[in-house]
């Protein structure tokens, strides 16, 4: 057989070889592109924080801001301050945003955050109905005023969740000297609601409740039966935020890295001077204070 017959024999199998290499790295090829587009897919993180902060709408103007940038999709778990600590220490979230220093403080110490940092404050108001049953306008002080409540048998909402608010609450009625019991005390419901639904159901009882300012002036507009009855006690009515990026021992799913991502930013000189922007009905929210 001369050369030129072998050459042209081979020819089949040479574009056959060359059908199936390209085929190869074809499949390669797409395999890659998909790898790269499911790296380049955002994220996924789980905040877990206080009712207040969704409420007053700071998540719905914070969170796109930071998702944006870092190409993460944020999961809110929007609860009580106790129960975001019990996702926390469950590694049900990756970072925390609550109001309880003193919880917040032993959650860390237990290991089960990394460190806590203040994010930003308010204050804590009483509100209550205009015609004010219990004369709490006319009281200089919160704990005179809870105790003017309970004297009067004044209607008085709780949110009964654990939350920072509620243990603000607790702790007034026991400088006031009160123990109000909602099985015994007709005038004191337990709600176990978060703050914008207790604001709501007080407002239809045309009763008091402690609520933080921030949610009450984003909601005030809706709350015609009820009217600010005390505030500025600077004493005993501050109402300080603080984030906690959780431990990843706490559970093989936590994202640490991201948690620290997300508290690194709030405290960082972007994340409070949107803070510090924050406007609801002409009034801002909140006051960075982040050290």
């Amino acid at each position: 057989m001369s050369d030129k017959t072998h050459r042209l024999s081979n020819a089949p199998r040479s574009r056959t070889l060359l059908a199936v290499t390209a085929a190869v790295l074809l499949s390669a090829t797409l395999a890659m592109s998909a790898c790269v587009s499911s790296s380049s897919g955002p994220q996924k993180m789980v905040l877990a924080t206080t009712t207040s902060t969704y409420d007053t709408g700071l998540l719905d103007y914070l969170i796109p801001k930071f998702d944006s940038k870092y190409n993460i999709k944020t999961k809110i778990l929007s609860v009580g301050t106790g129960q975001a600590l019990s996702y926390g220490q469950s590694g049900d979230a990756d970072v925390l945003l609550v109001h309880s220093k003193a919880k917040e403080l032993d959650f860390v110490a237990k290991g089960y955050g990394l460190w806590r940092k203040d994010v930003m404050y308010n204050w804590f108001m009483i509100v209550g109905p205009a015609s004010d049953p219990a004369g709490v306008r006319s009281l200089n002080g919160t704990v005179e005023a809870f105790r003017a409540i309970a004297n009067t048998s004044s209607t008085f909402c709780s949110r009964g969740d654990a939350s920072g608010t509620n243990t603000k609450e607790l702790d007034l009625w026991k400088k006031a000297g009160v123990s109000p019991d909602p099985k015994t005390s007709s005038w004191y419901l337990n709600l176990s609601q978060g703050m914008g639904e207790t604001l709501i159901t007080t407002n239809e009882k045309k009763g008091y409740t402690l609520t933080d300012e921030g949610t009450w002036w984003a909601m005030s507009g809706n709350l015609g039966n009820l009217q600010i009855a005390l505030q500025g006690d600077k004493a005993n009515l501050l109402n300080q935020y603080g984030v906690i990026p959780v431990n990843g021992s706490n559970g093989a799913h936590v994202n640490t890295k991201l948690g620290l991502k997300s508290a690194d930013w709030i405290v960082s000189a972007e994340g409070q001077d949107l803070i510090a922007r924050f406007e609801r009905n002409g009034h801002k929210l909140f006051t960075p204070n982040a050290a």
